[in-house]
């Protein structure tokens, strides 16, 4: 075992959640189908991180730009009830009280993006395995991305301000913090609304939804507590589950 493995072994062990198995690896094709497979054979409890990753995906199968030296990283959540949005909302609001990020000015770009004001520095990826067994997908920009290789407004932890932060200390939190956001989930996600709106990205602001219907103009007024997104539009407020949001350009 390399000397990585035995220090994350052992800050997960000293938190009292260390799991069944866990694997750091330099190169994958997916963090996710790597516990997908570990999943299949039985396992409750699995943490698999990679360097880089050769095949990466984001929400709806869009490729995740995965370069050398960030963190890629997936593991298995059993729930008690079935999962819905909240899940990915309560994780990334887990991720931002990591010790290592809260003096940080972070944001959550519902659903599933983790933000700042200078652009996105790290996402969220779930695949059910069945209604109430999920694999999350983090990954997180330590250095920054090559602008040729991404098509929106990126940043990284480093850009951010955190240059100091020990990669293994950081996957250590990261899991730490998913088990805590299943905690939120299991306990009915309560006052999830509050919670959210305060790190919300946007809000307040004009944006536009893209959703199955159309796209939709107007206000940005935060969440509900059961995670649906709220606009208020020319027509009044409406109320979506489902879709993507950006800010409106300058002019529309």
């Amino acid at each position: 075992m390399d000397v990585e493995t035995r220090q994350l072994q052992q800050q997960l062990s000293e938190a009292g959640q260390l799991p069944e198995v866990l694997i750091l690896k330099p190169v994958t094709t997916s963090t996710n189908d790597d516990v997908r497979e570990i999943a299949q054979k039985g396992i409750q409890s699995v943490l698999v991180c990679s360097a880089r990753q050769t095949q990466g995906r984001g929400q709806r199968q869009r490729q995740w730009v995965s370069p050398e030296g960030n963190v890629y990283l997936s593991t298995l959540l059993n729930l008690r009830t079935p999962v819905d949005g909240r899940l990915a909302l309560e994780i990334a609001l887990n991720i931002l009280q990591m010790p290592s990020l809260r003096k940080l000015n972070l944001q959550v770009k519902w659903p599933n993006d983790l933000y700042s004001p200078q652009g996105k520095w790290g996402g969220i990826l779930i695949e059910p395995l069945s209604t109430q067994q999920v694999i999350v997908g983090v990954g997180i920009n330590l250095a920054p991305i090559p602008a040729e290789q991404i098509d929106q407004h990126a940043t990284s932890l480093a850009e951010l301000g955190l240059n100091d932060i020990s990669r293994i200390q950081l996957i250590a939190e990261l899991y730490l913090a998913i088990q805590q956001a299943q905690e939120w989930f299991n306990h009915n996600s309560y006052q999830l609304a509050s919670r959210f709106n305060h790190h919300a990205a946007f809000q307040q602001q004009p944006v536009e939804f893209e959703h199955h219907g159309g796209v939709a103009q107007g206000l940005f007024l935060g969440i509900q507590d059961d995670g649906a997104i709220q606009i208020e539009t020319a027509s009044g407020v409406e109320v979506f589950y489902q879709g993507r949001l950006r800010p409106q350009m300058p002019g529309q």
